[in-house]
């Protein structure tokens, strides 16, 4: 009888927790995430919207005749386009991309489109998986985006070969959007990892633009590869934030309220600190690009910044409740803002321009841009050690995680956290050097 009389104390104590979590959420806004982040500039974010405009052109089925182009159309050559695949050339294991050769712009891309609702085996591709399930070269990443990267890399790894070595000064870039964006994320890690198979390709040639990505890489792995991946995200742009198992999020769409419990528990009762030491736990990928086209509680366009950073701590851990949380997902949306954006960037450079700066002072302002952002790397890094995010330690010259002198098995898919955490840790001084060994 006593245990009867509690239950209603406890639901009353239930819902006056949500009523404010929910209030907490509506004060929560996306500015607040990026606040404290340095201001990117144009050089660093010029390519996204082109990158955009890519990824779209993976839409079309006849890129030559396309029944609908974005403003400013799609930028691309209909003959160096290499490769390009539909679902059915890829039996459904991976979105459709395409392979461009972009000599304007002395690139090789490899673009993968998003989710495509009307597709079962796109949503296969990212329920496929559990907290913990594919390990990946030191960390944790999810494992149905990692059998796509697979999929394209085994497909495509000596295209790529003859490709870089055809065109040796041009720069191998990744690009995706949403579920592409993952499984971009995970094949420029492969390419990383294999990089001889490429003919000893030099990091420095590789990158990536995940644009909106899904959550995809644990904390440790986000912020070793922060050098070469780079992560989009438009103001309150629900994905990156969605810290819910898909698998979970999809279902409980049929259920809003039951979804906002979930969070709630979770946002509740779940301390940083444990989240940092969870080393399954998945974030979103290397360095990350905000851009923030709106003020607070406004609908009302602002002009637009984008700010940049590799937090460790606060990457995009809260859900931004708004009516543009899921318009903000969409590839056009960020065409439109990252071009609005960019537009103004060049638009203030231009008057920069006009007070005749020498052209060595502007190599010398590239230069430093380039030192920032390894400085920015390493304290990074360094950040990820002191706060004891498991495996937090040096990859190889490599760019990986395998220790060299622990040999081949050190790592594997199969072996325990538990085991991985016992291997040598190498003191902040190798960290160091180590990483930036081969820059």
């Amino acid at each position: 009888m006593s245990v009867a009389c509690c239950v209603p104390v406890v639901e009353c104590v239930y819902c006056l927790g949500c009523v404010r979590w929910v209030w907490k959420k509506f004060l929560y806004t996306a500015g607040r995430e990026s606040e404290n982040w340095g201001l990117a500039i144009a050089s660093e974010f010029e390519p996204v919207p082109r990158f955009c405009r890519y990824i779209m052109a993976v839409y079309v089925d006849d890129i030559r005749n396309p029944i609908s182009t974005p403003p400013g159309g799609y930028g691309i050559d209909p003959d160096w386009v290499i490769v390009k695949k539909s679902h059915e050339d890829t039996q459904g294991k991976v979105s459709p991309y395409l392979i461009y050769v972009d000599h304007q712009n002395t690139d090789i891309v490899v673009a993968i489109r998003g989710l495509n609702m009307a597709k079962d085996s796109d949503f296969l591709v990212l329920l496929d998986d559990k907290l913990g399930q594919a390990e990946f070269d030191g960390g944790y990443v999810h494992n149905g985006l990692l059998k796509a990267a697979e999929w394209v890399w085994e497909a495509e790894s000596q295209l790529l070969r003859e490709l870089v070595e055809r065109y040796p000064d041009y720069t191998l870039t990744f690009a995706g959007h949403s579920l592409g964006a993952g499984v971009v994320t995970l094949l420029t890690m492969l390419t990383v990892k294999n990089r001889e198979k490429l003919g000893l390709l030099d990091r420095k040639r590789i990158r990536c633009f995940a644009i909106a990505p899904t959550r995809c890489v644990s904390l440790n792995l986000a912020v070793r590869y922060a050098d070469i991946i780079n992560s989009v995200v438009l103001q309150d742009d629900f994905l990156p934030r969605t810290t819910v198992a898909l698998e979970h999020a999809f279902k409980s769409l049929i259920c809003f309220p039951c979804l906002m419990c979930i969070m709630c528990l979770k946002d509740t009762f779940t301390m940083e600190e444990k989240m940092l030491k969870d080393p399954r736990r998945l974030y979103a990928p290397g360095r990350l690009y905000h851009i923030i086209v709106r003020k607070p509680f406004s609908s009302a366009n602002i002009k637009p910044i984008v700010r940049t950073a590799i937090p460790v701590d606060g990457r995009f851990e809260h859900i931004v409740l708004s009516c543009n949380m899921t318009s903000d997902h969409g590839i056009l949306r960020i065409l439109k803002e990252s071009q609005r954006t960019i537009d103004l960037m060049l638009e203030r450079h231009q008057s920069t321009d006009s007070m005749n700066i020498p052209e060595q002072q502007r190599m010398e302002r590239r230069d430093s841009l380039a030192k920032e952002h390894m400085e920015e790397h390493k304290a990074a890094l360094q950040r990820a050690v002191a706060l004891d995010v498991p495996q937090a330690y040096s990859p190889s010259a490599y760019g990986t995680f395998r220790n060299i002198e622990e040999g081949p098995d050190f790592g594997k898919p199969g072996e325990s956290s538990l085991t991985i955490s016992q291997k040598r840790r190498e003191s902040w001084d190798e960290l160091a050097g180590r990483l930036f060994l081969d820059r």
